[in-house]
């Protein structure tokens, strides 16, 4: 199969709580009509966005154009439905991570010319990083509302890098840790900094519960 041409300028979708990983999958209900004029740009086009997070403080800003991480992922419209009211419901499928080098505000939405980053290709992880990650996922599920979910993505057989991405997308994490995560330099590194996080987040469950998490 032809790898997906990603073009030097995308469309840039900036959240306050959302950080989207290359090989995880986000539905998106898009209501603004800024970016309803985003989504059906795209889908006449490469059908590609760019996702960012927002610093603190965007709320001062919103409407116009307030500061953004950087480091984003660009993502591809594999399934849209556009409601009767102009509204969509899109999801998209993450490809790569990007840089942002510049904006253009010439539209009503921004846009972004980007450089693509490349992560080294990762065959595995290191055998104590996935047992230790995989005993950790355990943990949480059963700490968490609704963690049957996290047993469920252990169960789906991905590769680890897809497991890495996965989880760090879907554990209750902050936005900042998140980000964190996303500008690890490779999935090694992402799953290491993933497996410190979970520690921490369980040593702070067991304290609220009174107990002690190893």
């Amino acid at each position: 199969m032809a790898e997906i041409q990603i073009p030097e300028w995308v469309p840039l979708f900036p959240l306050p709580n959302v950080v989207f990983f290359p090989k995880t999958y986000l539905p998106l209900h898009i209501f603004e009509p800024r970016y309803r004029e985003m989504v059906q740009d795209a889908l006449g086009g490469d059908r590609m966005i760019g996702m960012v997070l927002l610093k603190e403080g965007w709320e001062i800003d919103y409407d116009r154009n307030p500061p953004i991480f950087q480091i984003g992922s660009v993502g591809k419209i594999v399934r849209s439905q556009r409601q009767d009211d102009g509204r969509y419901n899109i999801l998209l499928y993450g490809l790569k991570k990007f840089l942002v080098r510049e904006e253009s505000h010439d539209r009503s939405y921004r846009q972004g010319h980007i450089d693509i980053v490349e992560e080294p290709q990762t065959e595995s992880l290191l055998a104590p990083v996935k047992e230790r990650l995989v005993e950790l996922t355990m943990r949480y599920r059963q700490k968490m509302p609704g963690g049957e979910a996290l047993e469920s993505v252990l169960e789906m057989g991905l590769q680890d890098d897809t497991l890495v991405a996965t989880l760090s997308a879907g554990l209750p994490l902050t936005v900042l840790e998140k980000q964190f995560l996303l500008e690890a330099e490779d999935p090694h590194q992402r799953a290491r900094r993933l497996t410190e996080l979970m520690e921490m987040g369980l040593q702070t469950i067991g304290q609220a519960d009174g107990q002690t998490e190893e």
